[in-house]
């Protein structure tokens, strides 16, 4: 027990970065039905376009359009910050593969 703690304690002063294999969702207030597939969305999109955020926000704002109506806004990156105005029930945000973030909200 106590090499498992002090091998933690190494990890983090060395500063390793942690990534996490599943999706982290920080705030959403969709259906639960749409959540799931947004957040399915969202994570098939950061991988198949991992090297171009773009292209995977281009791929869910176009998908999120066809599958519940028009309007809809996707931001893929690391390191950013915004202020937005959006539908109620129609927000999530979300980390994937550790730093990647994804914000994908509705507003008429």
């Amino acid at each position: 027990m106590i090499e498992t703690v002090e091998a933690k304690k190494e990890d983090v002063e060395v500063g390793k970065k942690i990534i996490h294999s599943h999706p982290l969702v920080r705030h959403c207030d969709m259906p639960d039905e749409m959540k799931n597939e947004t957040i399915e969305l969202c994570v098939t999109a950061c991988e198949k376009h991992s090297s171009n955020n773009e292209s995977a926000a281009k791929l869910i704002k176009e998908t999120m359009d066809n599958k519940f109506g028009p309007s809809w806004h996707a931001v893929v990156g690391e390191g950013f910050g915004l202020e937005i105005t959006h539908e109620c029930r129609n927000l999530l945000y979300m980390f994937f593969a550790g730093n990647m973030a994804v914000c994908v909200w509705k507003c008429s």
